[in-house]
C-alpha cells in the first residue's frame, strides 16, 4: 500500500492550490475540511488582543478585501491561468467535514483514514494535545518566510517593510506555536509588479507548489530535516484599513 497523504484546511483557494498540487504528485488525497471560525467569535478575539478600535481597523480591511477581490476577479483569473492553478475541489475529491481541528470529530476522522502525513494548509491552530495524539508527521504551508513573517499576510508584510528579497513561502513541521516549527523548504520570489494585497497569496502559493510536494516527499521517506535560520522571529497580523492606505500612498505597497 502506497503512503497515504491527508490535507486539512479550512477551504478557500490557496489552500486548495496547493491541495490539488500535492493531488496531482502524488495521486487521491482524502482533505479534511474545518469550519471557519465564526466571524463574532473571531471579532471578540481580535478585540480582546488588539482593542476595539485596531480591531474595527481589522475588520474594515478584510472587508475591503472581500470587495476589491471582486473588482480585481479578472486579474486574479489570469494569475491562475498562467500557472495552471486549480484553487477549488476538483470533481469526485473526497472531503470529510469537521467543525475544527482541535474537536474529536478532527481525531476520529485521523484515526479512520490512519495517514503517513497529515499535511496543514490554512486551518486553525492545532492545540498541542491535539497535535501530541496524532499519529504521524504534522507539517504546514506558510505563506511567509519563516520565523521573520509569521502569523498572516508574510508576503505582504515583507513587501511593506522593504524586505522584499523575503517574499516568499515556508513548509514547516507543527509545533504549539504560531508558525514556529522548524523549517523544511522555503521559496523566495518575485510579485508580478501588478499584484497587490489581494493576489500576494496566490502569487506565493504559486511558487510554493513544489517546496510542498518536496517536503511530503521527504515525510514520507522518513527524512525530515528541519534547518535553523538566522532571521529574526516575529508573529505578524492583519493591517488595520489605515495602515493598509497608508503604507500604499507612501511605499508603494498595495
Amino acid at each position: 500500500m502506497s503512503p497515504k497523504i491527508v490535507v486539512v484546511t479550512a477551504g478557500g483557494p490557496h489552500p486548495w492550490i496547493i491541495a490539488n498540487a500535492l493531488i496531482e504528485r502524488f495521486g487521491p488525497i482524502d482533505v479534511i475540511l474545518e469550519e471557519g471560525e465564526p466571524r463574532r467569535a473571531m471579532i471578540r478575539r481580535r478585540v480582546r488582543r488588539f482593542g476595539y478600535i485596531n480591531a474595527a481597523g481589522q475588520t474594515a480591511m478584510m472587508i475591503w478585501t472581500v470587495i476589491a477581490k471582486r473588482l480585481l476577479k479578472r486579474r486574479i483569473a489570469r494569475i491562475v491561468d498562467d500557472n495552471g492553478l486549480k484553487p477549488g475541489p476538483q470533481p469526485g475529491q473526497s472531503v470529510i467535514g469537521v467543525s475544527s481541528v482541535n474537536a474529536p470529530g478532527f481525531q476520529d476522522a485521523v484515526a479512520r483514514l490512519k495517514p503517513d502525513l497529515l499535511f496543514l494548509v490554512g486551518c486553525r491552530m492545532m492545540k498541542a494535545g491535539m497535535l501530541a495524539d496524532m499519529p504521524c508527521p504534522v507539517v504546514n504551508y506558510h505563506a511567509g518566510i519563516n520565523p521573520k513573517y509569521r502569523g498572516m499576510n508574510g508576503g505582504y508584510w515583507a513587501l511593506a517593510g522593504g524586505d522584499a528579497e523575503n517574499f516568499g513561502g515556508t513548509v514547516h513541521l507543527v509545533d504549539a506555536g504560531v508558525d514556529t516549527g522548524g523549517t523544511l523548504r522555503q521559496v523566495r520570489g518575485k510579485p508580478a509588479p501588478n499584484d497587490n494585497f489581494m493576489t500576494y497569496a496566490f502569487r506565493q502559493a504559486a511558487m510554493s507548489r513544489e517546496i510542498c510536494i518536496a517536503a511530503a516527499e521527504d515525510a514520507l521517506a522518513g527524512r525530515l530535516a528541519p534547518v535553523a535560520s538566522d532571521l529574526p522571529s516575529k508573529q505578524w497580523y492583519h493591517p488595520t484599513i489605515w495602515n493598509y492606505f497608508w503604507t500604499g500612498i507612501t511605499r508603494g505597497v498595495w
